[in-house]
């Protein structure tokens, strides 16, 4: 058996700004290790431990290099780690029909998601809206359908409270298990959790997430053709991604593409990123 874990930064606890992550490293840092460490406490609490051959982590923030493999490696030593960028398929990097299941740790709403802590889907300086099939997306319900193509379930996503009301209110993924790291009380403001009743909290829904069986676990996909749309903050954004082959503007910020293949429309989204840098 072998566990993916996709881990971002925004939607951790203990953190609520952007600015920490320069201002405030190693605080940040430790945040982020302390939490997977939770997340590696449940796999040893599961019955199936025994059973879990490796442990994949794909470092999926900013460019990927927050994680320590020397840390990660003292958790458990089935853990290998994904660092660094660019990379094939960014935050499901290593994603592959040898995985069991997916968990996404440290993730966030989408944006304009309101009362969301730091919401954005993929950059929060150039994206303003996404969609793909005319369904508004997020970087969980995106990296889901990535996975979802591959025929690999999302058992578990540990989020603020803005990502838990898109993903199970609104009903996006209504079915993983989800841990809530913060209350969001807005763009750059939360409510952290008691420690010890998160850490818990943790351990708990990934027990529950191992516990199932991964065929009964729906996957989050769409039908081919898959048609991506990106609105950009602005017009010279959209100008620049609309010169690569295959991309039309719809109109003055926004792109439309279409893919048979999802892995080539999920690429797409980190190539625009990049030009419209």
């Amino acid at each position: 058996m072998k566990i993916f874990i996709s881990v971002d930064m925004e939607g951790l606890a203990g953190i609520t700004n952007w600015k920490q992550e320069t201002e405030e490293q190693e605080r940040f840092r430790q945040s982020m290790h302390m939490q997977i460490r939770w997340i590696i406490d449940g796999i040893h609490n599961s019955t199936l431990q025994n059973k879990i051959e490796e442990i994949l982590i794909a470092d999926s923030h900013g460019s990927g290099t927050n994680l320590s493999y020397a840390q990660l490696s003292e958790f458990d030593d089935r853990i290998s780690l994904i660092s660094g960028s660019p990379r094939p398929y960014y935050m499901m990097s290593g994603l592959d029909a040898t995985c069991s299941m997916v968990f996404f740790v440290g993730y966030h709403a989408g944006v304009g998601e309101t009362e969301a802590n730091m919401d954005h889907s993929f950059s929060s300086r150039l994206i303003h809206n996404l969609t793909i099939n005319g369904k508004r997306m997020n970087e969980s319900t995106t990296n889901a359908a990535y996975a979802g193509y591959l025929g690999i379930p999302v058992a578990l996503v540990v989020g603020d409270s803005g990502l838990r009301k898109e993903l199970i209110d609104q009903q996006m993924m209504p079915w993983v298990n989800f841990v809530c790291t913060k209350d969001s009380l807005g763009r750059t403001a939360a409510k952290f959790h008691c420690r010890k009743q998160l850490y818990e909290d943790t351990v708990t829904s990934v027990v529950s997430a191992l516990d199932r069986n991964p065929a009964d676990i729906p996957l989050y996909t769409f039908d081919a053709p898959y048609v991506l749309e990106i609105e950009f903050t602005d017009s010279a954004m959209a100008a620049s991604v609309a010169r690569l082959p295959n991309v039309q503007l719809k109109d003055a910020r926004t792109i439309s593409c279409q893919y048979e293949n999802f892995p080539n429309l999920y690429e797409m989204i980190m190539y625009a990123c990049t030009l419209a840098k």
